[in-house]
């Protein structure tokens, strides 16, 4: 759902462009094929969090681990100059945020149906 929104949704209306990689000194290691679609805001920070959220709600001695996944994935899309920092904080929040109204609808419609 995270992706969706993002990708087909948020991106398609903002269209903002991504970073100019030929003002950024990038080595060879940290080159990467630019993306097509619009930058902000970034799907795979997104995709991370809202993943890490919700299986921080169900496993909670996975949640360090994950979150760190997460900021990892984050962090790698600037990394690569494929994003600005504000594409992956942005992104991330649309992820835990969905990730959190989905699993906060879910749980309290098991609990609604458990009580009856």
């Amino acid at each position: 759902m995270a992706s969706a929104v993002v990708n087909l949704g948020v991106k398609t209306l903002l269209r903002k462009r991504r970073p100019d990689r030929s003002r950024q000194d990038l080595s060879d290691a940290r080159h990467t094929r630019m993306p097509a679609s619009a930058t902000f805001p970034s799907g795979h920070a997104a995709s991370a969090f809202a993943f890490a959220h919700t299986v921080d709600r169900t496993m909670p001695g996975l949640a360090l681990s994950l979150d760190l996944l997460a900021g990892a994935v984050a962090y790698s899309r600037v990394h690569t100059g494929v994003h600005y920092p504000g594409d992956v904080v942005v992104g991330s929040i649309l992820g835990a945020g969905m990730a959190a109204m989905v699993t906060g609808a879910l749980e309290r419609e098991r609990t609604r149906h458990s009580r009856r």
